[in-house]
């Protein structure tokens, strides 16, 4: 009898060994976390005006939360065996953007209006092109670049669809996140060192192509005696390099900022009024509710709530909010990472991989353009900045390492 119930005593300690090592709970715990201090910074910034985008949001996340266990609950295989559709999915609704469905804000066409609510396909276009690439990596021998050539021309054309799709609309930021995503999946899947050195002369000899045609710009400005806002538009119909004057505005601005906007009431004032509301914001904050850019209308409405959310966040939590959030979001990626590493294939250590790339690239372009360390950019930060598209995606981005994490085991 003894011998039974010791029997049945383990069979049950190793089910609920088995229930628990099927759920990641770091994850899901810190993205509450986030969502939390995103709630709370969007409201604050909207107080003022009386604004009710904090509302929308929690109905994004509760969808989200939806995508997320639904994605998690789905074996990551299913993906990988079906990347080729998941991809042409993508690529179709990027087109649509040039249907009438395409609707232009801001002098852009980047998202599809569905009526009650609207979507921005680039954000889908991540995860697509992520599965895709992965896929392609997965079923590939890649070692010598020789070797690996074809492989490369497969990933190249992947890769430069949506790309060109997404600057056409245009939309610098997003078009931008993917190269270090594609860089980092082929980094991990043990590519030769000198595709990697190969790449880096490309990078620098384009930094170098963009150098002149920013001195050029400068050039223009200073011989027609005309301000960037006043020029806007009239640049980029003389010039050979395919970026839009508000783009080399935004790049200017961050290399000399008085070269283009002296008294800081231009193109530069949101930056400008970022960095004083981090600023002011000292170590403790001015507390919930009580920060004055985006309230009072410095930082503008258009984009407190997205764009330049942790500036508001700083502002009212402090230096040691700031760290907190930073702190969290360090916790998603290494954790991501750990995922990674416990995968037992190549195709869900990619996944993860892919997924802490887009989350590290997102949240360093977004807080470093609001502390002024790199060009403003319509990059959102994960889980807190305002915008439906972005938070799902981002749910879907981590049910994506859940699964990873649920069947790494079921080989």
């Amino acid at each position: 009898m003894s011998v039974s119930y010791h029997s049945l005593s383990s069979t049950f300690d190793r089910a609920i060994s088995r229930r628990e090592s099927r759920w990641d709970w770091v994850n899901p715990v810190v993205m509450g976390l986030l969502a939390l201090c995103g709630l709370l910074c969007i409201a604050s910034a909207q107080s003022y005006f009386g604004g009710s985008q904090w509302k929308m949001q929690l109905m994004y996340f509760a969808l989200g939360a939806l995508c997320y266990v639904g994605v998690s609950l789905i074996d990551y295989r299913y993906y990988l065996a079906n990347a080729h559709l998941i991809y042409a999915a993508g690529i179709v609704l990027l087109l649509l953007l040039f249907t009438p469905l395409g609707e232009t804000r801001f002098g852009a066409r980047r998202w599809l209006d569905f009526g009650l609510l609207s979507f921005q396909p680039s954000e889908s276009a991540k995860i697509c092109t992520l599965l895709m690439v992965a896929s392609i990596l997965t079923r590939s021998k890649v070692g010598n670049v020789a070797d690996s050539l074809k492989t490369l021309l497969k990933i190249a054309g992947v890769v430069a669809l949506p790309v060109l799709l997404i600057f056409s609309q245009p939309d610098l930021g997003s078009s931008f996140v993917f190269f270090p995503l594609v860089f980092a999946l082929l980094y991990v899947s043990d590519l030769s060192k000198r595709f990697f050195v190969t790449v880096f002369g490309v990078f620098a000899a384009l930094v170098a192509l963009v150098a002149v045609d920013i001195h050029g710009y400068h050039a223009f400005l200073k011989e027609k005696n005309l301000t960037a806002m006043q020029a806007r538009g009239q640049y980029q119909e003389i010039s050979w390099f395919p970026l839009r004057d508000y783009q080399r505005e935004r790049i200017i601005t961050f290399v000399a900022p008085e070269a283009v906007d002296p008294q800081g009431i231009g193109v530069s004032w949101n930056q400008r009024q970022s960095l004083i509301a981090v600023g002011s914001g000292g170590i403790l904050g001015k507390g919930i509710f009580e920060g004055t850019q985006a309230k009072l209308g410095y930082l503008p409405s258009s984009v407190a709530p997205n764009d330049f959310i942790f500036s508001v966040l700083a502002e009212e939590f402090g230096l040691l909010g700031g760290l907190f959030v930073i702190g969290c979001l360090s916790a998603l990626v290494g954790n991501t990472l750990r995922i990674a590493h416990k995968a037992r294939e190549r195709f869900g250590m990619l996944i993860c991989v892919g997924v802490a790339t887009i989350l590290m690239v997102h949240v360093f372009v977004n807080i470093g353009m609001t502390i002024g360390i790199m060009p403003v950019k319509g990059i959102p930060l994960p889980f807190l900045s305002y915008g439906g598209s972005f938070v799902l995606i981002c749910c879907v981005l981590m049910g994506l390492v859940q699964s990873v994490y649920r069947y790494r085991k079921d080989f």
